[in-house]
């Protein structure tokens, strides 16, 4: 008998729960209105690439502004349209919350480097190897590529030394321009030191940066950093400088 009456309980205690979550859920008006719109960045290392207020005045300039119109007439779906021609967004997924709002979840194109070809051409590089057009608005201080570049080259060889210079916070911050010479043949300019960088091809250009920071830490900061007018990497495991005023 105790054991009916406790299943009874249960049985009536699940039935109550079930009536006021269908309750809760059917119990919103129909006519309820969007009260605010939240932008959710998944990298927020490049916050401020893409804001709330701009993603607002696309809405606005599209007549689709979610925020005062009512939940059951905003179609997420078509903001989402809307948001992926944006030059810096990657992906975007929208959708409604429970408590009236509008999020926005969005994944960044992040350019990673400045392309200003001798030929003419003029873009930026993401941090996929996409080309991005010259107007994006780009808060970040990047690193230009200049000089002999062909978008093959650009899309590949910079690609990779550009996520290198991302991940790098010491080179990231010493590389200012990287000109490409009409041999395939590499100059880097540095923010600090009167001196031209020259890493010859492309291969192994990681070891040799490392090569030159060790010659930096232990040769520039005892002699000077504006002692050479060129710092030559070529050739494995040597260093060739060129004092100012000699001649290569």
């Amino acid at each position: 008998m105790i054991k009916r009456i406790l299943l009874l309980t249960v049985m009536l205690l699940l039935a109550a729960y079930l009536l006021l979550a269908m309750t809760t859920l059917n119990g919103k008006p129909a006519d309820q209105v969007c009260r605010d719109l939240e932008l959710i960045l998944k990298d927020t290392l490049h916050a401020g690439f893409i804001t709330k207020n701009e993603v607002a005045d696309i809405l606005q300039k599209k007549e689709i502004y979610p925020v005062g119109s009512k939940m059951e007439e905003i179609r997420t779906g078509i903001i989402e349209e809307e948001l992926s021609d944006h030059p810096l967004i990657d992906q975007v997924e929208c959708y409604k919350t429970p408590n009236g709002k509008i999020a926005i979840e969005v994944t960044q194109r992040i350019p990673i480097l400045r392309i200003m070809s001798r030929n003419g051409e003029n873009y930026y590089i993401d941090n996929k190897g996409a080309v991005m057009p010259p107007d994006t608005k780009c808060v970040a201080h990047l690193a230009i590529a200049t000089g002999s570049i062909e978008k093959s080259f650009a899309m590949r060889d910079l690609y990779n030394f550009g996520v290198f210079l991302q991940k790098n916070k010491f080179w990231n911050a010493q590389i200012e321009q990287i000109h490409i010479l009409s041999g395939g043949e590499v100059e880097l300019v540095p923010r600090v030191g009167d001196h031209i960088i020259f890493l010859g091809n492309m291969d192994r250009f990681e070891k040799k940066l490392s090569r030159l920071k060790t010659f930096y830490e232990k040769g520039l900061n005892k002699v000077g950093w504006n002692k050479y007018s060129r710092i030559s990497l070529e050739f494995d495991n040597q260093i060739i400088c060129t004092h100012k005023g000699e001649t290569r």
